[in-house]
């Protein structure tokens, strides 16, 4: 979404229930968050928190983040900027791609400690993929857009070698580029299988969560901007789409979904509203139970505008999401949220090993601590 220059807001999904048993003993620890405060006689309680680590880059903006696991993760932000960190945040790396200073981070894809790639956004050249192989050592810009009428705004990956990314309309439909070698060659899939954009409708990159996948083909697009806010589906890597509406705010630039979370193919949660500071977001959540064919509303919705959520690791029904105005938690599957941290982030992403990891402005990263 072009007009809103560049500190428009404008950009996964990993989580995956893997177990009964796992599932259960993360929804204990969660329970801590909502439960009453303990009294004197009882022991206290380690109620999970979101600790924030030291990145040494209070000027930078992180709306890329990839968590890895627990003790590794990625963030990319304004100024070109990359950081890497394998030991649970006590140290943050600069890794940051040379040359780069002048573009915008807005996703970051990694798929180990060494292995990652990052999307700069913005019109015509600005958009450009980055990969490393070496923790950031060095880099090698792998796509650098030519057409001035497309303006990428995320990217998601099934796997380690197929993966997508987004653009905003270009003569009137969504452009699609798909690697199948983790990003290191790109190509632009034809068009006719990408359904008409309304009149305004654009991506909103302020997160890496427009674009996500759940298993070997699904991938669903986040819209806003437009007289309706809508979820794209596509059941075959990016080939062929369709459409829902949301129950999200829209009819207007600064409206609509600003992230998505499947926790398989057909679970999915999408959060945004109204990204402006003085301008309510209702609706500001919905939920599908149906691989996004429909969507309902969250009947307590956050209390403002959201731009990231992820289902928390092995979790059926608890997920978080965040935005400038702080953190909320659902434990019914995106049916009821409460606000459990006032702190700015503007993404957040969870790993198998419970791990989960937010960003956001004025360098700041945090762990979910338990």
């Amino acid at each position: 979404m072009r007009r809103l220059g560049s500190t428009r807001p404008t950009g996964r999904t990993r989580s995956r229930a893997t177990g009964v048993a796992a599932g259960a003993a993360a929804l204990v620890a969660l329970a801590a968050l909502t439960a009453v405060p303990a009294q004197a006689h009882e022991p206290e309680r380690r109620v999970p928190h979101w600790q924030l680590t030291d990145t040494g880059t209070p000027d930078v903006r992180f709306r890329g983040l990839a968590a890895v696991s627990r003790n590794t993760a990625w963030a990319a932000g304004t100024g070109g900027t990359v950081l890497r960190t394998t030991d649970g945040g006590t140290t943050w790396r600069n890794v940051s791609p040379p040359g780069a200073g002048e573009v915008q981070f807005r996703d970051v894809e990694a798929f180990d400690a060494r292995r990652a790639v990052v999307l700069a956004i913005g019109e015509g050249e600005a958009s450009r993929v980055y990969r490393t192989d070496d923790g950031g050592a060095t880099w090698t810009e792998t796509f650098r857009n030519t057409d001035p009428k497309a303006f990428y705004d995320c990217m998601a990956f099934f796997d380690h070698r197929h993966g997508l990314a987004m653009s905003d309309p270009v003569d009137g439909r969504f452009r699609i580029l798909s690697t199948g070698d983790g990003g290191r060659t790109w190509t632009v899939l034809p068009s006719a299988g990408m359904l008409a954009a309304q009149e305004g409708e654009a991506g909103f990159a302020a997160s890496g969560q427009c674009l996500v996948t759940s298993g070997p083909k699904d991938v669903w697009l986040a819209t806003g901007g437009a007289a309706r806010a809508r979820v794209l589906h596509s059941a075959d890597r990016g080939r062929t789409w369709t459409a829902a509406d949301t129950p999200l705010p829209a009819g207007d630039p600064a409206r609509g979904v600003f992230a998505l979370a499947f926790r398989d193919r057909t679970h999915g949660l999408a959060v945004g509203g109204d990204f402006r500071p003085d301008r309510p977001s209702p609706r500001a959540a919905a939920r599908t139970g149906d691989g996004g064919r429909t969507w309902r509303p969250a009947a307590t919705p956050p209390a403002a505008y959201r731009s990231g959520v992820a289902w928390l690791p092995h979790s059926r029904t608890a997920a978080l999401a965040v935005g400038p105005t702080g953190t909320d938690l659902t434990t019914d599957g995106g049916r009821t949220w409460r606000t459990v941290d006032p702190g700015s982030y503007d993404t957040v992403d969870c790993t198998p090993d419970h791990g989960c990891w937010a960003a956001g402005e004025q360098g700041r990263v945090a762990r979910l601590e338990q």
